[in-house]
């Protein structure tokens, strides 16, 4: 799960550069010239599967890990204070997964079905555009976003911690700092963008 979690972790990052390109001004110029090379380049097509695989494995090994422990323990303890040895981002990983996954869902929905299946006439910016001047779903979408943070938070600390890659003091501080970082600042990163949008449309 680890692994799974880090490989979807580097997808996070190549995916925020992409579409931070929905922020330039140029009519979606930039944005639709990387969406065409996204889903014609046979390469990346290969990748997306590695991808979907990837996503399909880190669900299901959260499923076993959270059915196996139901199983271990099928009675919660009579006196549980799980404040005084977790954070509050390891004790909501549950919640933000189930929030990540949907919103998964939703956005494949919106974006990918959309362009690679039904084939609508729309670019992929225009598509973009639209959804994120609806202030529900740009309010969703940042929801999300805060979900996201929760689950990294908690995720990128622990993929490192569970590979045994925290050998000493200096690395757990390191890695804890860059996990924060990257937890605030990638989400961040994407709820920009329908706050854009929306400031746009209302400018």
């Amino acid at each position: 799960m680890a692994l799974t979690g880090l490989f979807l972790i580097t997808f996070l990052v190549v995916h925020l550069a992409g579409n931070l390109l929905l922020l330039r001004n140029d009519g979606g110029a930039a944005f639709n010239a990387y969406a065409e090379f996204m889903s014609t380049n046979p390469l990346i097509r290969v990748l997306e599967i590695a991808l979907f695989i990837g996503f399909v494995l880190h669900i299901y090994q959260g499923l076993y890990f959270i059915f196996r422990e139901k199983k271990s323990r099928p009675h919660n303890y009579a006196l549980n204070k799980a404040s005084a040895n977790t954070n509050i981002f390891s004790r909501t990983m549950r919640l933000s997964a189930i929030g990540v996954l949907v919103f998964l869902v939703v956005h494949l929905r919106h974006f990918f079905v959309e362009h690679r299946l039904l084939g609508t006439t729309l670019t992929m910016y225009d598509s973009c555009k639209q959804a994120f001047e609806n202030p529900y779903y740009s309010a969703f979408y940042v929801a999300s976003m805060v979900l996201l943070a929760f689950h990294l938070a908690h995720g990128f600390y622990s993929g490192f911690q569970t590979l045994g890659l925290i050998v000493n003091r200096r690395v757990e501080r390191l890695i804890r700092w860059t996990a924060a970082a990257f937890a605030f600042l990638v989400p961040l990163g994407f709820a920009i963008i329908p706050l854009y949008f929306l400031l746009m449309k209302t400018s």
